[in-house]
This record gives C-alpha cells, sequence and structure tokens, in this order.
C-alpha cells in the first residue's frame, strides 16, 4: 500500500478540519520562529492541493474554526495572551477567496443547518443561526432544529492487554498500550515503543496477524503523543513528525 496523499508542509501542523460535504481537508500551519500561521486546502478525493501556506490579514493571531460546505471558516483572538476568540473571516475551500469578514462576531458551534455565531459586544450571550457563504444572519437559534452537526470520523480507542498481545506485533508496545481501530476487515494500530534508548510511535494496518502496511510516526519522543491517525469515510488519515500529512485509501 502506499499513501492516497503524502505532502510535507515547512512547518508544524496545529489544526485540521476536515469538510465532509466537499470532502476537503483544511490544515493550519504555524512557523513559531517568524510568527506566521498558515492555510491550506487539499482534496480528499482528487487530492489536489488547492492553496498551501495561504495567509491573512493577520499574520499570527487567527486559527481554524471549522470547515462546512466549501468553506472555512477562522477566528481571530481577543490578545495574544488569552485563548479567548474575536472576529471572524471565511475563505472559499476551493479558490482562497475571502467570502466575509465579521469583526465583532464569535463562532459558538456549526449545526446541520449552518454555524451559530454571537455578538461578542452584547451580554448575555446571544446565538444566530448564519450563512455560511454570505455572514447573513439568517434567525435566532432554535434547539430543537439547529442541532449540532456530527463528524464522520472515526478515532482509536485503548485496547484491551489481551487485545494487544493477539496482534503478535512486530515490536513491543511500550507498557503494552495500544490504539486501535476496526474498519474494512483491517487493524490499525498505533503504539509507542522503545528502539535502543529512544522512544518511538509506530502505526500499523494489520489483517488478521499479518502486517500490510507500517510507518513510524515520530521518533525521539520526550512524551507520549495523544490520539494518532483517523478515519474519514474509506480514508486513514495521520500525520508524521506533525508536518507531513499522509492520506490512504482503504
Amino acid at each position: 500500500m502506499s499513501p492516497f496523499i503524502d505532502h510535507q508542509f515547512k512547518s508544524p501542523i496545529w489544526r485540521m478540519e476536515i469538510d465532509s460535504v466537499s470532502d476537503m481537508i483544511l490544515l493550519e500551519t504555524r512557523d513559531q520562529s517568524d510568527k506566521k500561521v498558515h492555510f491550506s486546502s487539499i482534496s480528499l478525493e482528487t487530492g489536489k492541493i488547492h492553496f498551501e501556506a495561504l495567509e491573512t490579514e493577520e499574520r499570527w493571531l487567527a486559527g481554524i474554526e471549522a470547515a462546512h460546505n466549501g468553506v472555512l471558516l477562522l477566528h481571530n483572538y481577543q490578545s495574544e495572551s488569552g485563548p479567548a476568540h474575536k472576529g471572524l473571516i471565511t475563505i472559499d475551500e476551493t479558490t482562497g477567496e475571502v467570502l466575509w469578514r465579521n469583526f465583532n462576531s464569535a463562532f459558538d458551534q456549526l449545526t446541520i443547518n449552518g454555524p451559530l455565531l454571537y455578538d461578542t459586544r452584547l451580554q448575555p450571550k446571544r446565538l444566530v443561526l448564519t450563512d455560511i457563504r454570505t455572514g447573513a444572519t439568517i434567525r435566532s437559534y432554535e434547539p430543537s432544529i439547529d442541532l449540532e452537526l456530527a463528524y464522520e470520523l472515526g478515532f482509536p480507542e485503548v485496547a484491551s492487554d489481551e487485545f494487544a498481545l493477539s496482534l503478535h506485533l512486530p515490536v513491543h508496545p511500550l507498557e503494552n498500550t495500544v490504539q486501535y481501530l476496526e474498519h474494512s476487515n483491517r487493524i490499525i494500530v498505533s503504539l509507542h515503543a522503545i528502539t535502543g534508548d529512544e522512544l518511538q510511535q509506530h502505526l500499523y494496518m494489520m489483517r488478521g496477524t499479518d502486517v500490510i502496511y507500517h510507518d513510524l510516526l515520530a521518533t525521539g519522543i520526550q512524551k507520549l503523543q495523544p490520539e494518532s491517525f483517523i478515519i474519514h469515510k474509506d480514508q486513514l488519515i495521520y500525520l508524521v513528525n506533525h508536518s507531513q500529512l499522509k492520506v490512504l485509501n482503504l
């Protein structure tokens, strides 16, 4: 097996969002030395890079909020020292063009009918349903019909010691701990293992007890890494060394 998408970014990937409607993966990369944030868009259907290293007017205090129906929603920060968001910018996922801006609104959540926003100048917070392509207010939030959008993603879970041992993995998992997910008669496994004096993170794809795919996700690790891969529809998506995106068709 070989990756359908294999792309090395110049800076570490801080966040990924998947738009299940457009089948796009949107990425936020950050160059801490130069204090710059960039955004990229890649089609999960064709592998085409629609744009890479896109910059906004705010070179550092911006980040990905959500992605839906062909639109990437970005936020600004109120200050560099705090996590609070303020201000929104929307980008067309294909062209990279700015669709609209709102400097006083903030994002709350994405629903099946569109995003919920609120005016940061008003208290108490009042949520309004918004047209993601135009920024126009549609109406006030109605909890009974504006249900939270469910993401079509599969995440690994921690395996029991007995299950981990039954896989007969090529390396011994640290503390007998593996994360796994079963999909299409395959088992995808990630684990940490010590090779020599080095802590590494591995990804294996198994069919039964046979290894049909392997990749080294990270080496020289100082601490255990969190969730290492996801499944979107019939694609395995993961990062190598925090800066290389790989996608396999299953």
